[in-house]
């Protein structure tokens, strides 16, 4: 060995070459494994952004209010701490493959106004997708409603019977639906709202999908609202039920000294 390397040595010389030093000689092992390690690190790099772009682009899909996440969240009554602990919990669950693969589950977000109801139930979405990469869709009912209504207008030029359709099956489709504002100022569904949410629901309940409902209403007004049918639907999921009753997060307008006084009376326009 050492001949050779000798003979090495004097070609570098011949040909003007330096001589690596003793110190500087690395085996074959020992450079494979370094290049193997450097190898690792950059593929670990690469699936490092590539998850991350993924993740970017499902909160992009989401709708979701970006503002709706636990680090902003105020935790200064009763029933938003017991709501935190609850979906921490449902988050945790996630963990589970066989809680997952087990069914489906519902969360009902229900009580008054400003309560914070939206707000958790975002911030739930936000985290499950950091965490499990899991597709949310966050709507309000009463926009779908609309959407739906206006799909029958068969002369329409703008393709929303297609656009509906599509709609449809992204709830249809996605891990997470979380429906907002369920009736609101309804005190009972049209029946052919009724049919199409239960159908929605029943079908995501075949297909192992998960939806968090949230309304103002009470559950027995919710029950009313909804009707028989869909809300049996609501039934045959592993259900959490979170009330909301602590005060309003919401910041009410301001009223200036004038708002105390009487309108002024009513008087036409006078010609000068």
């Amino acid at each position: 060995m050492d001949s050779f390397k000798n003979k090495l040595n004097s070609l570098a010389k011949t040909l003007g070459k330096s001589v690596p030093n003793e110190s500087e000689y690395i085996d074959y092992k020992t450079l494979r494994k370094h290049y193997e390690a450097q190898a690792n690190r950059e593929i670990a790099q690469l699936q490092q952004q590539t998850k991350k772009q993924r993740i970017e682009q499902l909160h992009g899909k989401s709708d979701l209010n970006p503002r709706w996440t636990f680090s902003n969240l105020v935790e200064d009554s009763d029933d938003v701490i017991e709501a935190v602990s609850i979906a921490q919990s449902f988050i945790a669950a996630h963990e589970d493959k066989a809680w997952r693969d087990a069914g489906s589950h519902m969360m009902i977000f229900y009580g008054d106004y400003g309560r914070g109801k939206s707000h958790i139930a975002g911030a739930i979405a936000h985290q499950l997708i950091d965490q499990f990469e899991i597709t949310v869709l966050y709507r309000q009912l009463s926009t779908l409603l609309e959407m739906r209504y206006s799909s029958y207008d068969f002369g329409a030029q703008d393709n929303v019977g297609q656009k509906f359709r599509q709609a449809n099956q992204e709830l249809l489709d996605v891990d997470m639906l979380i429906l907002d504002e369920v009736c609101v100022n309804e005190s009972v569904l049209k029946k052919n709202a009724q049919s199409w949410l239960g159908n929605l629901l029943r079908q995501r309940l075949v297909n192992k999908k998960n939806c968090i409902l949230i309304t103002n209403h009470s559950l027995n007004d919710l029950a009313q609202a909804l009707g028989s049918y869909c809300f049996e639907s609501l039934k045959e999921y592993d259900t959490y039920k979170v009330k909301f009753s602590g005060p309003s997060r919401r910041n009410g307008l301001e009223m200036d000294d004038q708002d105390d006084l009487p309108p002024p009376r009513y008087q036409p326009n006078q010609l000068r």
